[in-house]
């Protein structure tokens, strides 16, 4: 089997030859209903994305493991000490996301990137952007699915909520969709916001490993909350942009399935907000 880096070495030379000619391809604003065409050819090598297959694999044996497999296994044992490679975990969190932030402002939205519309580049840094930011955020939201198993293996089942899967699922559908059809352009402000708002919480978790007393900090938990709620309000509002700006060259259907999406999130996480942070304080 190929190594990851050897991908890297065989697709990039090749891709720069097929970076123009891509804006024709895939951002006219008669972008096809059919979401598996057109794909974007300068990303369908790279591991994981020719076809959605290994990552529905992934993410089935994701769910049978946190709903059977391992709750049975933990059935007869006691919960694991996991603090230290948590620990490690969080680090490994805050140092991707921050590099991948720090590369899309970079590269695109400190740059050159419209705010109002923005569509998929072809310039001479877009298969970087492609790589690092887009796919590096995919692979991001496959590791984020420890969080589930640390739950488990640490016996706190309680937190395996409905709005915790469906997020850590449905982010792992967004991002592989971004890497194969639109790896770039307006859609990473997703990856942009994302990944600050998962460095400012996973620094939370990193604290509350060395202090327990963070983990009983309403205040901390109060406002990471309201951040995501934050996050996934400007997000809404940002996709919106993409199908009342008639000019725009981004692809629309993105930004049909990603309005209700990121309104859904908002309407989940405000609601965990009102029965956690002002409905319980009221009793």
């Amino acid at each position: 089997m190929k190594t990851l880096q050897s991908l890297v070495d065989a697709t990039l030379p090749r891709l720069d030859i097929l970076d123009k000619g891509h804006a024709k391809l895939v951002l006219a604003n008669d972008y096809p209903l059919n979401p598996f065409s057109p794909e974007d050819p300068r990303t369908q090598d790279w591991f994981l994305i020719r076809t959605p297959w290994p990552g529905l694999f992934i993410m089935m044996l994701y769910l049978a493991t946190i709903f059977r497999w391992l709750p049975d296994y933990m059935s007869k044992r006691p919960a694991y000490d996991l603090r230290r490679v948590i620990a490690a975990y969080n680090a490994i969190q805050i140092v991707g996301c921050a590099y991948i932030a720090y590369k899309s402002l970079s590269l695109g939205w400190l740059n050159h990137y419209s705010l109002i519309c923005q569509g998929v580049d072809d310039g001479p840094h877009s298969v970087e952007y492609a790589w690092t930011v887009c796919y590096g955020y995919f692979i991001m939201k496959l590791v984020d699915l420890l969080d589930t198993i640390f739950f488990v293996l640490r016996k706190k089942q309680n937190q395996v909520t409905f709005l915790h899967v469906y997020h850590h699922f449905g982010m792992v559908a967004v991002s592989w969709g971004m890497v194969k059809w639109v790896p770039g352009g307006h859609g990473t402000m997703l990856v942009t916001l994302n990944s600050i708002v998962h460095m400012i919480m996973y620094g939370y978790y990193l604290l509350t490993t060395w202090d327990d007393s963070y983990k009983q900090s309403i205040w901390w938990k109060k406002h990471v909350t309201q951040v995501q709620i934050l996050q996934f309000t400007l997000l809404l509002f940002h996709f919106i942009s993409v199908v009342t700006w008639p000019e725009c060259d981004f692809p629309r259907q993105p930004a049909y399935l990603l309005i209700p999406q990121n309104l859904f999130m908002v309407i989940l996480f405000s609601d965990f907000y009102y029965r956690s942070y002002i409905k319980s304080k009221k009793t």
